[in-house]
This record gives structure tokens, C-alpha cells and sequence, in this order.
């Protein structure tokens, strides 16, 4: 009987460093911090949109077509400014013809911000027209290319900006196509943009 005594405290240590080994066994172990900084997160299909849209930022300037209007193509380059903001959450799009003064009570100057809202990359254009279409844009599998649809606009919708294209080309150049509705009459613009910055 004593040795069973003797013996009861050895099994019960054997027993329990048996159970801490299997559950430390099970812990999973913690990774360096180096490994979790390299660990990129996953992006969402508007995120890599906006990504790839504020890799314009800069200065812009090239000639604007429009085939319905060949008199308004050939004149003087557009020029567009493409700057970040909001710590990186916001991109704004200015347009106005080169070489003209930031002057809006006599030259157009339309202003377009873009974000990413929720599971889409939202555009609104604050039009010379007076009212504001907001689209959503799509990036290209290619992902050269970002597409913008109509998705609803606030104020007088009988002239709007409907839809946009912007397509990169390389780090310095990429078009845009601008579709302006007058009415049920849709009017394009494309622009041949090369960096100025």
C-alpha cells in the first residue's frame, strides 16, 4: 500500500506534463512581427480601382476631339490636374482649357472627385451645367482601363455628363472619353493626355 502511494504522485505528474505537452501542441504559434508587417491585405475591385486612378495624379495636357462638333477639336489643349487628398482618400479631377486663369465666372471648370464608397468607386463631376452626376467605375481585367456608368445625378438632369473612360497607356500618357448628354443627344469628348509633371 505504501508503494501505491509513492506511486499516485508519479502517475499524476506523468499525466499532467502529458496533457500541458498535447495543448501546447495545439496552441498555434505566434508569428515575428516582422512576418505579420509582410502580410498585405486583400483588396477589394473598387480599392485596386482607386489604386490604380491615383497613380494619374499630376499634371496633364493634350488636345480634346469631338467628332459631333468638329469646329470645338483642333483648337486650344485641355489641361487637367489630378491631385490626392484626404489622406488619401480622395482624388479631384480639374479641367480647364490650357492657359486659361482659374477664373469660373468666365471659363469652364469642371470639377470631378473620386473615392471608393463601400464596394464601389464612386465619381461625382461638379459640371459647368449645374448639377452633379455620380457614377460607378469598373476597373479592365487588363487593368488598364477604368469605366464609369451613370448612376443617378442630383439637380437639372436634361444636360449631364453620362459616362467616362480613362484608359493608361504608360506612366505619362493615358485618354479620356467624356459622353455629355444634351437632351437624348449624347455628345464625346476624348481627350490625348501627356504628363506635364
Amino acid at each position: 500500500m505504501k508503494s501505491l502511494r509513492l506511486m499516485l504522485p508519479v502517475v499524476l505528474l506523468a499525466l499532467s506534463t502529458v496533457a500541458l505537452a498535447q495543448s501546447d501542441a495545439q496552441t498555434p504559434v505566434a508569428q515575428p512581427e516582422a512576418q505579420k508587417a509582410s502580410v498585405a491585405p486583400v483588396l477589394s475591385e473598387a480599392q485596386k480601382s482607386f489604386a490604380t486612378m491615383k497613380t494619374l495624379a499630376g499634371e496633364w495636357e493634350g488636345p480634346v476631339t469631338v467628332p459631333e462638333m468638329p469646329e470645338m477639336s483642333g483648337g486650344k489643349p485641355m489641361h487637367l490636374s489630378l491631385r490626392v487628398t484626404s489622406r488619401g482618400n480622395a482624388l479631384v479631377h480639374e479641367m480647364q482649357e490650357a492657359g486659361t486663369p482659374l477664373d469660373a465666372t468666365k471659363y469652364d471648370h469642371p470639377v470631378t472627385m473620386l473615392y471608393v464608397d463601400g464596394d464601389q468607386l464612386t465619381l461625382i463631376h461638379y459640371c459647368d451645367a449645374g448639377n452633379r452626376p455620380r457614377m460607378t467605375g469598373k476597373m479592365s481585367p487588363d487593368g488598364k482601363m477604368v469605366e464609369f456608368e451613370l448612376k443617378d445625378i442630383s439637380g437639372s438632369p436634361e444636360m449631364h455628363m453620362h459616362h467616362s473612360v480613362f484608359t493608361l497607356i504608360d506612366a505619362n500618357h493615358h485618354t479620356e472619353d467624356w459622353t455629355f448628354m444634351m437632351g437624348d443627344k449624347p455628345l464625346h469628348a476624348h481627350f490625348d493626355l501627356q504628363r506635364k509633371n
